[in-house]
């Protein structure tokens, strides 16, 4: 089994940064790769940013230039620098690991962006 844990959310203003971080334990070797997605209420869950094996990068369209996701050495943890936040950002942010054993979520930390 893989456990992860969030942390890093909270209330920003407009135009404000947080940097939400992912750290995993258990089972996580042979990652295929770590994702931040979101879900904003009576909204479906969405893909914010992937980081595959390699140097594979991918972005929501809605966050390129202001959204970074990366990874420590190590790979058993991920980070999501937010920037220039907007209202529309606001949701519950969840961490996700894909690896031979399966595909794992965190519990998720809450994101309001709001003056």
């Amino acid at each position: 089994q893989v456990q992860l844990v969030e942390s890093g959310g909270g209330l920003v203003e407009p135009g404000g940064s947080l940097r939400l971080s992912c750290t995993t334990s258990g089972r996580i070797s042979g990652v295929y790769g770590m994702s931040w997605y979101r879900q904003a209420p009576d909204k479906q869950r969405e893909l914010v940013a992937l980081i595959g094996s390699g140097t594979r990068l991918e972005y929501a369209d809605s966050v390129k230039g202001r959204f970074t996701i990366s990874r420590n050495k190590a790979g058993n943890a991920v980070y999501l620098q937010m920037n220039d936040l907007k209202p529309e950002d606001t949701a519950i942010y969840y961490c996700n690991l894909v690896n031979p054993w399966g595909n794992f979520w965190g519990q998720g930390t809450q994101v309001t962006v709001s003056p």
